[in-house]
């Protein structure tokens, strides 16, 4: 079993393709409950975000896992299979892990650096748990990639500057708006996006904070966090957000609702009530960091106002990182994925070494059996100690082979070891299945189902065997790789 990443991404694809791919939390299980019924996936994960949609899943067969997540895709965005294929990414076993361990590194981010997307990993590992969805392939990956995050966190500087998609767009509406001190915002959704504008508001010194949500009960807790950080703070139902924007000057908004919350009408009626309270233009800004978007296209055509999204933050220079601390946290993936990887293999060869050790159990049980027949006199106390002499020579003619061969386990190709161990010691074939030999291409089903999503991809089948990284559109890994090797030359 392997773990098989497709995606989408701010890399891969423009904002109108995220928002059709978008997965909401309501979403969310009835689309790995539809994974866990398909033939070749027995456990998933679903990683979104505000500029990403990855599904992780544990496949028996390359081929059959990615059709099946490519069928999937397909249905819940409505797009036809050539457009999703055109912007997805696909990642197999190591390099599934590797592109993991980067985003929740903050490296993928597009704001590099943010730390937000760990919190966001750590609640698609635990919606996943919740639906029975994580084994132990797909646990250890998550919690792997989670320790991963923290480590870059804590020693790289790679996020000194607290940078994250919020405070990028704050910096953007200050330049329209100038300093935040003494102004009023409109936060619009109560989730962990609005906690992080309430928190960047705060310190930015916001004088008035108006947080709107379809639930009053987290509107209300979400103001009253506000409050705590000394900010004057309000909650209002969804149903007077045009009376909130009336009086704002800065409006962001994260429902992560599938429609515009946000509508032409609406802003027109907004701006109406401002111009009648008071004689002076005010600006108007919306930062529009849902995803699907939560504004209206045409709002941002109004006069007098100025609509922050998605894809403008993308071609911010402030969403980049100091070179060196990208290349300590590429460093620090790395090592880690190289760590993570030797656990595996380890893990892989436990199956055949408990076979080699239940096959030299039966060996002498049978062999003791055969001394009772042929002694039939012999009395307790010496067969006793001759069973205890016969497995004692038995435990240390297996002790070097077997701590060797999980030392060697943890190396590239270790897998060779443990074969070569069933072969010589001639081990039940339930013990080698355990060990998940590599796949038989004769035995992926749907193959040229899984070729055509593949696209004009040329694929090496060897390649898949061997775990190398298969990538559609954006090919993070070997892109930065290339950059490593232009620095270096």
């Amino acid at each position: 079993m392997s773990i098989l990443l497709v995606g989408i991404s701010h890399r891969s694809a423009p904002v109108s393709i995220l928002e059709k791919v978008a997965i909401t939390d309501a979403d969310r299980p009835k689309l790995i409950d539809r994974m866990l019924a398909s033939s070749h996936v027995s456990e998933a994960m679903i990683v979104s975000t505000c500029n990403r949609v990855e599904v992780y899943a544990v496949v028996d067969a390359f081929h059959g896992g990615l059709a099946e997540v490519g069928e999937l895709l397909t249905k819940h965005s409505g797009l036809p299979l050539p457009d999703l294929t055109k912007h997805a990414y696909v990642r197999y076993s190591e390099a599934a892990a590797e592109h993991l361990f980067a985003v929740a590194s903050g490296l993928d981010s597009m704001v590099i650096g943010e730390q937000q997307v760990l919190s966001q990993i750590r609640g698609a590992y635990a919606s996943a748990d919740a639906q029975q969805a994580v084994g132990r392939t797909m646990h250890e990956l998550a919690q792997h990639a989670l320790r991963v995050g923290k480590r870059v966190h804590s020693e790289t500087g790679i996020d000194r500057a607290g940078a994250s998609v919020v405070s990028v767009a704050l910096d953007r509406s200050q330049q329209v708006l100038g300093p935040l001190a003494g102004q009023t915002a409109v936060v619009l959704g109560a989730g962990a996006m609005g906690g992080l504008a309430v928190a960047h508001l705060s310190r930015a010194g916001i004088g008035r904070i108006i947080v709107v949500n379809r639930t009053s009960a987290r509107a209300k807790r979400l103001a009253a966090t506000a409050r705590s950080h000394g900010v004057e703070a309000h909650s209002m139902e969804l149903s007077r957000l045009t009376g909130a924007m009336a009086a704002a000057d800065v409006v962001i908004t994260c429902t992560g609702a599938v429609g515009a919350v946000v509508t032409l009408a609406d802003t027109h009626r907004a701006l109406a009530e401002r111009e009648r309270a008071s004689q002076v233009e005010r600006p108007l800004v919306f930062c529009d960091l849902g995803l699907p978007r939560d504004v209206e296209h045409a709002v941002a055509g109004l006069p007098g106002v100025t609509v922050i999204d998605i894809e403008t933050l993308q071609r911010d220079p402030a969403a980049g990182a100091a070179a060196d601390d990208t290349v300590a946290a590429r460093s620090i993936v790395a090592d880690e994925l190289a760590k993570y990887l030797a656990g595996q293999r380890m893990a892989e060869v436990t199956p055949t070494v408990a076979a080699l050790r239940q096959r030299a159990a039966e060996v002498v049980e049978a062999e003791l059996l055969r001394l009772d027949s042929r002694l039939p006199g012999l009395a307790d106390p010496e067969r006793d100690e001759v069973a205890r002499t016969v497995r004692r020579v038995v435990d240390k003619l297996l002790h070097a082979p077997t701590v060797r061969v999980k030392q060697l386990a943890s190396t590239p190709g270790g897998d060779t070891y443990a074969e070569a161990l069933r072969e010589l010691f001639e081990l039940k074939p339930g013990a080698a299945q355990a060990v998940a030999a590599p796949m038989e291409l004769s035995s992926i089903s749907d193959e040229h189902t899984a070729i055509r999503f593949l696209g004009d991809v040329s694929v090496d089948p060897q390649a898949i065997v061997d775990g190398s990284e298969i990538a559609l559109a954006d090919d993070f890994t070997a892109g930065h790789r290339g950059e490593e090797q232009g620095q270096t030359a």
